[in-house]
């Protein structure tokens, strides 16, 4: 079969392909890309396409199963990235709730801290402040900042020890 014979075959039942290929795959883009590969594989069996009865019902059959086949692999790799993009971000914003109830728990515990601790924990851990410069600012010496900071985290580690293994709190 030659092209001028082919392109005669086919021509009237294109636009039938097209239209079953889109109403299977939504796209326009995607049926015509499916219409385009089915017309490909037609003229690649050209010779074969003789044997047929009804041509016409031999490419809708094509095409019908090229585009389930399409839908299959595009669900599967649909769900294959979405399974993995819902993991990721579904540990993430798990990891993110952890870290915010977790630093709200230590501000809760920091208040109930004697003023003096809080005060000390607030230079030298979030602050970053050296116990030199905490001594002068609470006019202490830096001997009683260290104790009271090492008091301070002592009682923080406790309580959350506590929270962690037990759900309790000390007070």
């Amino acid at each position: 079969m030659n092209q001028k014979r082919f392109l005669q075959q086919i021509e009237p039942i294109k636009d039938k392909m097209f239209r079953l290929a889109r109403r299977l795959l939504v796209s326009k883009e995607a049926a015509e890309d499916a219409t385009q590969d089915v017309l490909v594989k037609l003229w690649k069996r050209k010779e074969a396409l003789k044997t047929y009865d009804n041509l016409e019902a031999f490419a809708m059959t094509v095409t019908k199963n090229h585009c389930l086949d399409e839908l299959r692999l595009k669900r599967n790799n649909n769900l294959r990235i979405v399974h993995n993009n819902y993991e990721d971000h579904q540990t993430g914003l798990q990891k993110q709730l952890e870290t915010k109830n977790e630093l709200e728990l230590v501000e809760h515990l920091i208040n109930e801290l004697p003023q003096q601790q809080q005060v000390i924990i607030q230079l030298r851990e979030i602050e970053q402040m050296e116990y030199d410069a905490i001594a002068k600012i609470l006019n202490m010496n830096e001997t009683a900042v260290r104790v009271n900071l090492s008091r301070a985290r002592k009682k923080l580690r406790s309580q959350m020890q506590n929270l962690q293994d037990y759900g309790i709190a000390e007070h």
